[in-house]
């Protein structure tokens, strides 16, 4: 609570700084408030408004990104499949239309034509001959499939409308994946023939795996009933179904996204094959592709809240400066004012008290030429016997008139030096002349006085009046401080050449660090609820400095204070003598 209370500024302290008749010009708790409100939402307000902007529009181009980038992946992938299969079909109807039948029915012949396709295209596996019976008539290649009937299967019924075909991956006779390429041939008298060929699908899988895909991009051909035709990395076996929708048909390359069964947001990205079974299929993981915004949006949220704490403490510690110089300028105007205020009090009570005192001197005068001649009339004529029990009474009279006579004068001297003025004076006086006002104080709460003062102290000039203000509040709140029976020391010593040195020890109830540190400002006070202004000290520092001396305070909570008055013994500044 205290390490609070150290950074709280002066204004946020609650004290009571209005009293009296001047009050405070502004609420400055109010105005810091509607300082750091006003200044923080016209700062951060437009800061996070266009760090929105710039989040949401970032975050829309990397993935607007990511799809475009996918989306052309995909595009050169199907032009790439689509030229491979079409290179093989034009290979094929090159053949069939560069070389008659009957060459193409000799094995020698067909086997020639393997070797150059093999040697020009990569993966043709077989050469075949079918007949309009759907009959193979001759084949070349690693399987003995030479006399087999095709005339019940699909592939023959369709090739004899379209005059082409490819075929789906599939096992069939050999049982190794793979597909067919078939070209139909019309002969003059309306006769046909079908050149089939099978295609080895590692080059499906070389065109497929040579793709750069990020974000655990995987990519394979399915059928239009969804069967994968090529190996994957995460997406099931080959001949085993998609767990995603089929994409409808479309011309171009298609992209969407869409989540799994894990919650995982997919981009798909699907392209239909032409003149194929096939679709290619390309899919990411979005949240893998938005590695690098999540980086990016780590760095721009960690700037905001950056820049949001920067401008918050410059905002908090300007505005609280700010505030915090207008009060301490209020409340010197309230000091001023205060000070002034006394300062009318002291000159007032100053008039009064030398009125009080001429006042009273005049009958105090009659009472004393009175009584004394009544004294000489008893004591020097035999018209009135001497009676010893009158006499002493008048004695006693006579005394109570020279004490009340010693009352005045120093009422008058109080009053006497109470306006400004630089003279001789002797420190030791002085400190007597202010207990005098105080002994009846330190009588009836029986406080001990004990003054001790130097053999070598010299007169100095300063100001008397200054002076009785200072050592009055400082005796006053000694006083103030201690309980009944308690001990004042005061010591009066020289210091070196040019300055006189007076220390006032009290036993009272002392003060803590952190009071300490504000006894000299103004309004402070630890007895504000029985009547304390924070007054007193605060003018007797400016007193002090006013003189060109120094004043400096020691505590210990429940042990006593010690206050040491450093003074010159010359004037501060020159002084101008009347003639």
């Amino acid at each position: 609570m205290s390490l609070l209370n150290h950074f709280k500024p002066a204004f946020w302290q609650k004290s009571e700084l209005s009293t009296g008749p001047f009050r405070q010009m502004f609420n400055f708790r109010r105005i810091w408030k509607i300082a750091v409100l006003a200044t923080s939402l016209v700062t951060l307000i437009p800061l996070i408004f266009i760090t929105s902007i710039d989040y949401n529009y970032t975050q829309k181009s990397i993935e607007s990104e990511n799809l475009l980038r996918t989306l052309r992946i995909g595009s050169n992938a199907r032009r790439s499949i689509s030229f491979f299969l079409s290179e093989r079909l034009s290979a094929l109807t090159f053949v069939v239309r560069e070389n008659h039948i009957e060459n193409l029915t000799r094995p020698e012949k067909l086997d020639s034509i393997l070797t150059n396709l093999r040697a020009s295209f990569n993966g043709f596996v077989d050469l075949g001959v079918i007949d309009q019976n759907g009959v193979q008539i001759n084949y070349v290649g690693p399987y003995s499939l030479e006399g087999k009937d095709y005339s019940s299967q699909e592939w023959f019924k369709e090739i004899q409308g379209r005059g082409f075909y490819i075929s789906e991956v599939f096992l069939g006779f050999r049982n190794v994946p793979h597909l067919i390429i078939a070209v139909k041939y019309t002969m003059p008298d309306g006769s046909f023939y079908v050149l089939r060929s099978a295609l080895d699908t590692t080059r499906f899988n070389e065109l497929l795996s040579g793709l750069e895909l990020s974000g655990r991009g995987d990519a394979f051909l399915i059928n239009h009933g969804g069967v994968i035709q090529t190996p994957t990395l995460y997406h099931n076996q080959v001949f085993e179904k998609i767990p995603y929708a089929v994409p409808e048909y479309s011309e171009h390359t298609e992209i969407r996204e869409e989540r799994n069964k894990a919650g995982e947001n997919l981009i798909i990205c699907s392209a239909y094959i032409p003149d194929s079974p096939y679709i290619l299929i390309i899919v990411k993981e979005k949240d893998e592709l938005m590695k690098p915004w999540r980086d990016t949006r780590f760095i721009l949220i960690g700037f905001l809240i950056i820049s949001m704490t920067v401008i918050l403490v410059v905002i908090l510690g300007f505005s609280t400066y700010m505030v915090n110089s207008m009060y301490l300028l209020d409340q010197r105007r309230l000091s001023s004012l205060h000070q002034v205020e006394y300062s009318n009090k002291l000159a007032s009570i100053g008039r009064l008290a030398a009125g009080v005192a001429h006042e009273i001197n005049n009958p105090l005068a009659i009472i004393n030429e009175k009584a004394g001649l009544i004294k000489d009339i008893f004591t020097y004529t035999d018209t009135c016997p001497q009676n010893s029990r009158i006499i002493d009474l008048i004695d006693s009279v006579l005394a109570s008139v020279e004490r009340c006579g010693k009352i005045t004068k120093r009422l008058l001297g109080f009053a006497r030096h109470i306006d400004s003025a630089i003279e001789n004076v002797q420190l030791g006086n002085i400190i007597s002349e202010v207990l005098g006002f105080l002994n009846k104080e330190a009588e009836y709460r029986n406080i001990s006085v004990n003054i001790d003062l130097a053999d070598n102290l010299p007169e100095f000039q300063s100001d008397r009046g200054k002076l009785q203000q200072i050592f009055l509040n400082i005796i006053n709140n000694a006083f103030s401080a201690m309980s009944v029976g308690g001990r004042l020391e005061i010591k009066v010593q020289r210091e070196g050449e040019n300055e006189v040195v007076a220390t006032i020890t009290d036993n009272g109830c002392g003060m803590s660090d952190t009071d300490l540190g504000k006894i000299f400002e103004p309004f402070f006070s630890t007895k504000t609820k029985i009547g304390g202004t924070g007054l007193g000290l605060s003018i007797t520092y400016g007193l002090i400095q006013e003189l060109g001396g120094k004043i400096h305070v020691t505590s210990r909570l429940g042990e006593g204070t010690t206050f040491t008055i450093t003074l010159p013994l010359q004037p501060p500044h020159p002084v101008k003598r009347d003639s």
